[in-house]
């Protein structure tokens, strides 16, 4: 906060001191320290965004920090700290800033361990996973590993190790995935339209690894350590270290970080014998961790988790008076909760999920039960205790798959609830707050959105960096063209306009910025009919949304250029691709519609190859490919000359759109958008 803040506060801790309010010089140092963290928190973090970096081929050491995940187009990324540069004549020492890396191979590491890598430096300061890094690692070749020299990180990864291959028996299995999201946190083989659903069903929490887990995970290390730990502070510190090993395991999510604090906490005071009460142990928690580390006020998963444990604080004894207890007591604590991160809830995501309070409810033993049995079968690798536990998770997706499409409140819905339930607590108000309470829940309920439009329209939907336009006509046609990348944004324009059944899906290739959206996709709308380019079997989101959709039974077709298909209105005519490419991106669909008198050209993410096999093609309307990108034949751009050209982009770090592309366009005449 600097000199300023520095001078207000010591003149007010002077004020203080003569008034001698003990409570006021308590609050001035929390607020002297909080301050000192947030400096000391934003120089951290431009220390390593501004450290020079040595730019080009390099080879260079490096220890892991985060595991490898996989990004966009089949890259695997993660980020590490180097130690050391290599030079003509050996090893120059270096102690570098945080790195992203990005590789387009199957990397066998995880955090902790040492690697030597070999790849194209940049600087490229940014965010990465909410920390700071100053460069990135391109084209990287993993060349050796070490393993850790942390015994901490050795112990963990040797757990997660056991873990995963504890589950290996049941790899294919999204309940397989989503148990090693409550043992470990790591969701990575979950389908992505089983993360949307649990997202949407307000049951993401529970693969966020928390306060549940840590206190299942102290259940087991307490009886695994029982014979050394005969008294309650033997037992307390040896809980501290478990907490340290958790904390590796689970790879220090900021929602394990909030859960562990708040269990060392209580530990910590047991040893020095005095009890701690879940509010007093939150606070000191949160105080604790944000006057090491100020950036975590930031994070969007601390805030729901420190929000979450103060709504069940709140509300656990809400209706404890009723009958059965232990289940009032589970519901009172859960809407507790829902109600205390609904706020940030609609900041971030927009809406709150109306049913996500009845679905935790029924959740939450059967989490219990998959990460208790589970755990144990798992580590014990007993197969047939680890599918009991299995049994736990699929019927956890089950509820979450039912529940993820049934209606979620806005900003304004959700403060008329909110009012409503307020009302509700006066005696007075009470009978008219039941009524706005029934006419509410019925608009909810209430099929939304407009009905057809008036004559065909086209409408790119704004589904960030990717790619998604519908098409809908006055007798209720629907066609749509890719879904970002996405399933939420796109489920929410789709559901905003009404549209409950599509007649035809078109895929116009396999990238996840115009597929991630769509999978799952028949569970939310009926699809009559899809098509796809021939660019099966290669993994991702594409894969899983055409073994969907035939799962379904939907008609699935690859079209030949001169395919036509008649909807109502809308002419849809398939003029490409015309051969083979080695890219997926010349592989699009490219589709040309005729309606209401005007043409729009669909042409996916065409680059030179294809558009110089097509020609140009004239339309009123294109949606310019490959979000504007630098990838396109100029001439062939000026050529087809569109009235109106469409750039659907969104934030990126890839320099879209490119100056050139919207230059050329303007100068043909073209209306950008």
């Amino acid at each position: 906060m600097g000199l300023w803040s520095a001078a207000l506060f010591g003149m007010t801790g002077v004020l203080l001191a003569v008034g001698r309010s003990r409570r006021g010089a308590l609050l001035l140092a929390v607020a002297c320290a909080g301050s000192v963290s947030g400096v000391l928190a934003a120089g951290r973090a431009m220390a390593t965004m501004t450290t020079a970096i040595p730019e080009g081929r390099h080879t260079l050491t490096a220890a892991v920090i985060t595991d490898p995940v996989d990004s966009r187009f089949g890259a695997e990324t993660f980020t590490v700290e180097p130690t050391h540069l290599g030079a003509a004549d050996g090893w120059v020492a270096w102690d570098g800033p945080r790195l992203i890396v990005t590789t387009n191979e199957s990397v066998d590491v995880a955090a902790g361990e040492r690697v030597v890598i070999k790849g194209r430096l940049t600087t490229s300061p940014g965010w990465y996973r909410g920390d700071p890094i100053a460069g990135r690692l391109s084209d990287a070749v993993i060349l050796a590993v070490g393993p850790p020299h942390d015994p901490l990180f050795l112990a963990g990864n040797g757990v997660r190790d056991r873990i995963q291959s504890g589950l290996a028996p049941f790899d294919g299995r999204a309940s397989a995935a989503l148990l090693a999201g409550f043992l470990i946190g790591d969701v990575r083989d979950l389908p992505d339209a089983d993360s949307e659903a649990l997202r949407r069903s307000g049951l993401s929490h529970f693969v966020a690894v928390s306060g549940s887990n840590v206190a299942l995970f102290l259940a087991g290390w307490w009886l695994l350590t029982a014979p050394v730990t005969p008294g309650p502070r033997s037992r307390s510190a040896v809980g501290l270290a478990g907490l340290a090993l958790f904390l590796v395991v689970t790879r220090w999510e900021p929602s394990v970080v909030r859960a562990s604090a708040m269990a060392a906490m209580v530990l910590g005071a047991r040893m020095s014998g005095f009890a701690l009460d879940g509010w007093a142990a939150l606070g000191s928690a949160v105080t604790a961790l944000l006057l090491v580390s100020g950036d975590l006020a930031g994070d969007v998963g601390f805030q729901l988790s420190v929000a979450a444990t103060a709504g069940v604080l709140a509300g656990a004894g809400m209706w404890a008076d009723r009958g059965p207890r232990w289940a009032w007591a589970a519901l009172g604590a859960t809407v507790s909760a829902q109600i205390a991160v609904a706020p940030i809830l609609l900041m971030v995501f927009g809406t709150v999920p109306v049913a996500a309070p009845l679905a935790n409810v029924v959740a939450a033993p059967l989490v219990a039960w998959a990460t208790a049995i589970g755990g144990i079968g798992v580590l014990a690798g007993f197969e047939p205790m680890t599918g009991t536990g299995l049994m736990g998770a699929e019927a956890v997706l089950a509820i979450a798959r039912s529940s993820a499409d049934l209606p979620h409140l806005g900003p304004t819905a959700a403060l008329g609830c909110g009012l409503i339930g307020a009302a509700a607590l006066h005696p007075r108000l009470r009978p008219a707050a039941v009524m706005a309470g029934a006419v509410a829940l019925a608009m909810i309920a209430l099929p939304g959105g407009p009905g057809p439009p008036d004559g065909p329209e086209l409408t790119v939907l704004d589904v960030g960096q990717g790619d998604s336009v519908l098409l809908r006509g006055p007798e209720g046609e629907v066609v749509l063209i890719d879904g970002g990348p996405d399933a939420a944004l796109l489920r929410s324009a789709l559901r905003s306009r009404g549209v409950r059944r599509i007649d035809l899906l078109i895929v116009t290739h396999l990238h996840a910025d115009h597929t991630t959206g769509l999978v799952g996709i028949t569970e939310f709308v009926n699809v009559e009919r899809v098509w796809h380019p021939e660019q099966e079997g290669e993994g991702g989101a594409f894969d899983d949304l055409i073994a969907g959709a035939e799962a379904a039974g939907v008609v699935v077709e690859v079209p030949e250029a001169g395919w036509v298909a008649e909807i109502g209105s809308l002419r849809l005519e398939v003029l490409g691709p015309l051969r083979r490419y080695a890219s997926p991106n010349d592989g699009s669909l490219v589709i040309r519609v005729v309606a209401g008198g005007h043409t729009a050209l669909l042409v996916g993410d065409i680059e030179t190859f294809a558009q110089h096999d097509l020609g140009p093609l004239p339309a009123d309307v294109l949606k310019v490919p490959h979000q504007g990108a630098a990838t396109s034949d100029l001439d062939w751009l000026a050529a087809s000359a569109p009235s109106v050209a469409v750039i659907s982009v969104g934030p990126n770090t890839f320099g879209h759109p490119s100056p050139e592309v919207i230059e050329v366009l303007e100068r043909a005449g073209a209306r950008v958008m």
